[in-house]
């Protein structure tokens, strides 16, 4: 059995979630999101951001991690503030030695609604279908599960 967790990175929210894989089955675990506040300077929230993922970590002791490729946004201050927040995520598993892979947004709404154009709210219903008993807390960990499933359907891939 492995433990995945699915990391979706925001500055303003990033959601996290964390599945069991056991062959072709998946089991939910927990989710959650951590809310940054707009009003600090940015170093004291990516600090928050980076604490708070090394407590889930702590926590749920994940074996693997995935996270969605950001692509750019049209707004340039926009772009490095996400980036600056995804670089904090991606630390977080490095940081334990925690295997991190990649995965473009279509390939994740491929992988749970079977279409790579589907709405938030399509992501987040065939992520309870396929995590029984799972309540998202809110859109940022239902795509943090939906990432963490990605990764349970790809992860025997070869890499590219």
């Amino acid at each position: 059995m492995v433990k995945v967790l699915g990391l979706d990175p925001s500055l303003s929210s990033t959601g996290w979630g964390i599945i069991e894989v056991e062959n072709n089955r998946l089991r939910y675990v927990a989710d959650g999101f951590i809310p940054t506040d707009a009003k600090l300077p940015i170093e004291q929230r990516l600090d928050f951001l980076y604490r708070s993922i090394c407590n889930v970590i702590e926590t749920y002791k994940p074996d693997e991690a995935a996270i969605e490729i950001v692509f750019l946004n049209t707004n340039p201050h926009s772009t490095l503030k996400l980036s600056m927040a995804r670089g904090v995520v991606i630390l977080a598993p490095g940081t334990y030695s925690i295997p991190l892979f990649e995965y473009e947004p279509n390939k994740v709404k491929k992988a749970t609604v079977g279409v790579g154009k589907a709405a938030k709210d399509q992501v987040e219903t065939m992520v309870k279908v396929l995590l029984p008993g799972c309540r998202p807390k809110n859109n940022d960990s239902s795509d943090a599960l939906a990432i963490a499933i990605t990764h349970a359907h790809f992860r025997n891939a070869p890499r590219r």
